[in-house]
Parts: C-alpha cells; structure tokens; sequence
C-alpha cells in the first residue's frame, strides 16, 4: 500500500490523514494531534469551523517533527465565501495555526442553487482567491470539499488552476459512486470524510464478521477498504489507542471477494449532509 497519493500538481499528500472534527479546543485537541503524529500521522486535516485551529497549531508546534514532515489542510467556511472574504478567512488560518504556508486549502461546502441565484459566480470568486494564494506558494494545493459533479463542472470551466481534492463524505453503505468516478477521471483525489460513518457503520454485522478475518476491528476494516479503492481516509478520534489503531492498517490486505462484498453493500449510514439541501 503506498504511502502517498500524488495529486495533479505533482505534490505527494500522505495516503491516511488524521481528522480534527469535533475535537474540542484546548489540551484535548493539542493532544490528539501530539499522539496522531507520534502514532505515525503526517497529514492533519483541520478547518476554520472546526473552531479548534489554534490548538491544532500547538498540536503541530510541539510534536517534535518538522514542519516540512507534515502535510496540513484547512478548509474556507460558507460565510466566508467570494474573493476578498475567502482571502482574510485564509489569512485568519494560517495565523491561528501559526504556520507560514498550507499544503492544501479547501472550499469546505458549493454554495448551491437551493440558497443562492449566482452560486456559480460565488464559488468562482472563492477559487478565484485561492488561485491567487496558490501562484504566490501560499498554499500547496488547492481543492474542494462536498461538491458534486453539478457543483464541480462550472467551477472547472472557469478555473484556470484544476482542484486537486474533493473531500467528501465516503463509508461503506454510502460511497458516491457518480461522484467518485467523476472525480478520478478528472485526476481529482477523492478524500473520505467521516470514513466510519461517524461510528454508525461499527456495528455493522456484514463489516464485523469480515473484520475478524483479518484479526483488525471494523474501524481498520473500513480505513483499509477507502485506500483499496484508492480513496484518502481521514478518520478522527481523541481516544490514544483509536488514534494509534485507526493508523495501523498497512500490514494487512482486504481479499477481491471481500472488497466487491462491501463495495455492493445497501445503502446506510448516510449522514443527511446533501450540498444541495443544507442551510448552513
């Protein structure tokens, strides 16, 4: 299993990150990251409405590892989409993680039609900023997150620079397919977020009785399944010894047979999140 995935500019991007959703600001949050990298993470993937992005800073400040080592993203929030406000919202980033440049930066949701008559434009203007940031190496690479196809279509014709990433909601019971397929004939990597379904997939009874096969616990199952599809899993916890298990997916492989069973599985676990539906 690489190591890497190497996106459409060229630049590597470590294969397994590590999500901070929902870890809570403060020691928790400094903590997870300082035990992630010490389990063997390289890419941290954070978020301005995460609200926790100056302690991931810390986090990164006091592992011990080289800046350089490590792959970081962070994501443009809704209420800071366009041009100028995408531009501060990054600016605001970077210092609270208190770091010189990003190695990826994300539009975190499309603006849609359901909210917005100009919502191409919108999403234009965003990417437009992150161009700019890009071209004067800012940022390493830049992406999206939760587009579909719809979304992604006029973004790319008036793009002068292609996204890199779409992260996207991705487990087993609810894989995208359309969206998948999509992106990967386009050179887009796809990252999964939220790769255990927010652990709704856990108890799974298909999953479990696969899972011990391979003597690994279901987490490990599905983690190792996203790489198998050539797909980037971003689990996330706070607990040590899940932050240290969810990394350790690299010394087993999951059969044709099996992979084809979870890749067939009905349909469950979907979070409710449609980009064309939310409010936020």
């Amino acid at each position: 299993m690489k190591e890497h995935f190497k996106l459409n500019n060229d630049v590597k991007i470590p294969s397994l990150g590590f999500g901070t959703w929902q870890s809570p600001d403060g020691e928790i949050a400094i903590n997870s990251i300082k035990t992630a990298i010490a389990s063997g993470y390289r890419h941290i993937d954070a978020a301005a409405i995460y609200n926790n992005e100056k302690s991931i800073g810390l986090g990164i400040k006091n592992c011990g590892i080289e800046r350089e080592e490590l792959f970081v993203t962070s994501k443009l929030w809704n209420t800071e989409r366009g041009y100028n406000t995408a531009l501060k919202a990054f600016n605001k980033s970077l210092k609270d993680l208190n770091l010189e440049y990003l190695d990826l930066y994300l539009i975190h949701w499309p603006a849609s039609s359901n909210q917005f008559k100009n919502w191409e434009k919108i999403n234009s203007d965003s990417w437009r900023a992150m161009e700019e940031l890009y071209k004067e190496g800012r940022i390493r690479a830049i992406g999206v997150s939760n587009f579909h196809q719809h979304h992604l279509e006029p973004l790319m014709e008036n793009a002068e620079i292609l996204p890199a990433v779409n992260q996207i909601e991705y487990h087993p019971g609810f894989t995208q397919n359309d969206c998948v397929k999509f992106c990967k004939e386009n050179n887009i990597l796809v990252e999964a977020w939220s790769p255990l379904g927010t652990g709704r997939v856990l108890e799974n009874e298909i999953l479990k009785s696969i899972a011990v096969k391979y003597n690994k616990s279901v987490a490990q199952l599905c983690i190792r399944w996203a790489l198998q599809n050539a797909i980037l899993p971003l689990p996330k916890s706070i607990t040590p010894s899940r932050i240290q298990e969810n990394f350790d997916v690299f010394d087993f492989e999951i059969s044709e047979s099996d992979m084809t069973t979870i890749n067939r599985m009905d349909s469950f676990g979907f979070s409710g999140l449609n980009p064309d539906s939310v409010d936020f």
